[in-house]
């Protein structure tokens, strides 16, 4: 069964990171995990190093490019 997306919900959220996330890349750069309060703190940066608007800019070239060819 196919469902829907609801588009029009402008809360909706497209894209997320979560802890395992973080831990993940943790792991692989520090060979542990981090405490809470590093987490915290990575929460509160990460948005800051990620380029939203050329992410989202980029997904949108590849949708539309790809119906226009």
């Amino acid at each position: 069964m196919t469902h829907a997306l609801d588009v029009d919900n402008t809360e909706r959220i497209i894209y997320s990171l979560n802890v395992e996330d973080v831990q993940r890349v943790a792991q692989d750069k520090l060979s542990r995990d981090l405490r809470a309060d590093e987490i915290k703190q990575v929460e509160v940066r990460v948005g800051d190093y990620i380029l939203w608007y050329e992410a989202i800019e980029s997904a949108i070239d590849d949708v539309i490019g790809n119906k226009e060819e």
